[in-house]
């Protein structure tokens, strides 16, 4: 079955409902007897459940079924692939289930983050249409409808607000090309040039080196709770960061272990995380909690990423209320002025 992959919150309810049956000791065939049978709405997911539960009677394990069920990541099949060769797929799949979670609230935090300014650059484009299209000919009618010099003489106050709309209107359809644009690249196999350009923009490069640490440290805490060696970890987890930055600093890691040193001596000597970060996984690692340290970093880069987008829609956001009101205001005063003008006279 090759179709539809499951999104990032149905794996992580998948994987978290299986970890519970495995923890409860359920058999795993029952298991996905049981998921399918609490089904009943359609969808890829209970497509899947079927043919899962035809592998797991068959006497195959989670993995191999989720493989030939079709919808779940490679990531997710090959992790749970890890778990049940280490005898630890209980902590795999919980741990995939959290790692899931994760990725969809900070999609989502990025998604309502990026909307609100793309709105505003909307309205500001109608609004100057508005101007351009309605309000500033009625108003070029009346004023071609009058003779004398007063018309004459401020007539040219509604050339410049003409001229001022359409300035405005021409940077922000060049600004909505240019995010079209950079959508389209992100989303299509030129995604590192898209990538190369942002991380010059000190904010945009803070962001996306801060989502790369994200995903890594995500990623090494599930391989290292599959049973992973960490050598064989950190090479596999690199390559969910989608970051050359953060891909250059782990591949200087993975160096400095090949020496024998410890994921989080290599990190702290090389500068992956922050200096009180890369402590908190040298305390983690000698007391043998590495795996948790992980969880909490994991936890507190997402925050991380989610203040530096909030910081950056602070910048945008500013600026293109800016750009309305000051478009807008200047225009309508412009247009008032040969009318303030006239009433003056007639008085």
């Amino acid at each position: 079955m090759r179709g539809r992959k499951l999104d990032s919150l149905g794996v992580s309810a998948f994987c978290e409902s299986m970890a519970m049956m495995v923890q409860s000791g359920i058999q795993m065939d029952e298991a996905v007897a049981l998921l399918k049978s609490g089904g009943g709405q359609g969808g890829c997911l209970e497509q899947g459940l079927v043919v899962m539960q035809a592998e797991t009677e068959a006497g195959k394990g989670l993995s191999a079924a989720m493989e030939t069920a079709g919808i779940f990541p490679e990531y997710a099949v090959r992790m749970v692939e890890a778990g049940e060769s280490a005898g630890r797929l209980e902590d795999v799949l919980f741990q995939l289930a959290r790692y899931y979670a994760d990725q969809k609230t900070m999609t989502d935090k990025l998604k309502n983050s990026v909307l609100y300014p793309v709105a505003m650059l909307v309205v500001v484009i109608l609004v100057l249409l508005v101007m351009l299209t309605m309000v500033l000919p009625a108003f070029t009618d009346v004023y071609d409808n009058l003779t004398g010099s007063l018309t004459a003489s401020s007539y040219s106050y509604v050339r410049w607000a003409y001229i001022l709309c359409w300035a405005a209107l021409v940077v922000m359809l060049v600004l909505a090309a240019v995010l079209a644009a950079g959508f389209a690249l992100w989303n299509s196999k030129k995604r590192n040039v898209m990538e190369r350009i942002l991380g010059k923009m000190p904010v945009c490069g803070a962001i996306l080196e801060g989502l790369g640490m994200f995903r890594f440290t995500a990623a090494l805490s599930t391989f290292l709770a599959s049973g992973e060696m960490q050598d064989i970890a950190v090479a596999e987890s690199v390559k969910m960061t989608s970051c050359g930055k953060v891909e250059e600093k782990v591949k200087r890691c993975a160096g400095r272990m090949e020496e024998g040193h410890g994921i989080a001596q290599a990190a702290y000597d090389e500068g992956l995380f922050e200096p009180v970060y890369g402590r908190m996984l040298l305390a983690g690692e000698r007391s043998g909690n590495l795996e948790s340290v992980l969880r909490k970093l994991t936890g507190l880069l997402a925050d991380h990423c989610s203040n530096l987008v909030e910081r950056l829609v602070g910048i945008v956001d500013p600026v293109l209320s800016g750009i309305l009101m000051l478009t807008v205001g200047l225009s309508l005063l412009s247009i008032m002025l040969p009318l303030i003008g006239m009433m003056n006279s007639v008085g």
